[in-house]
């Protein structure tokens, strides 16, 4: 895994240019991070850093938080801060607490939590499903079903099994499914930008079996 000094400046690179990331449609980590529309002299070189697919996969966490509207009756939404949660085992280390360092969404810092049991996810915003999950994915989805809490994973088939957002990868591009129907059930508002670039969009919203 990068350094997380890397990792910030991976950060402070990208955010800025957040809108045209999506807009893009994908991102390359093999050594270096490019979106289409930047110019190669805007990236972050493959000398100052070399951003692994988990740390790109970290930046796209954070940035999915500016694409979500959450309704305003979630649990997550009623308390100070913006909680992204990983549940099971973390495969991001250090990288995803240094992505999400100082950083704020929807006007409320950002925590970090990392979880055991499905049970705690009710009051995060954003709860990253391990693959170490993956037997148990079905109750967990049941678990949080109408939860208002976004579900994002990498593990094989987690959108077609009722998970919200997949992460895939494409060659050197990590890119990502989204089942629209999931999310509408938990009454997610997704921006059209970000229904855009997604790899794929799944309108059925079968559950984990």
């Amino acid at each position: 895994m990068g350094h997380p000094t890397d990792t910030l400046r991976l950060r402070s690179g990208l955010q800025g240019r957040l809108l045209r990331i999506f807009q893009s449609g994908w991102v390359q980590f093999a050594g270096v991070i490019v979106a289409l529309a930047f110019p190669v002299t805007t990236v972050v070189h493959a000398q100052q850093s070399k951003p692994n697919e988990y740390q790109v996969k970290a930046t796209y966490l954070y940035n999915f938080g500016r694409f979500v509207k959450w309704p305003e009756t979630a649990p997550a939404g009623k308390g100070d801060s913006f909680s992204v949660c990983v549940l099971g085992q973390d495969p991001f280390g250090p990288i995803l607490d240094a992505t999400l360092a100082g950083e704020a969404l929807d006007g409320k810092p950002v925590v970090l939590r990392r979880l055991s049991k499905p049970h705690d996810a009710g009051e995060c915003r954003i709860l990253f499903i391990s693959t170490t999950e993956e037997k148990h994915l079905k109750e967990i989805l049941t678990e949080l079903d109408e939860s208002g809490v976004l579900t994002v994973s990498d593990m094989p088939g987690f959108a077609r099994r009722g998970g919200m957002i997949q992460f895939v990868l494409e060659g050197d591009k990590v890119r990502f499914e989204i089942n629209l129907a999931s999310a509408e059930s938990a009454r997610l508002v997704l921006s059209s930008e970000l229904l855009k670039v997604a790899a794929s969009v799944k309108r059925n919203g079968r559950s984990g079996d």
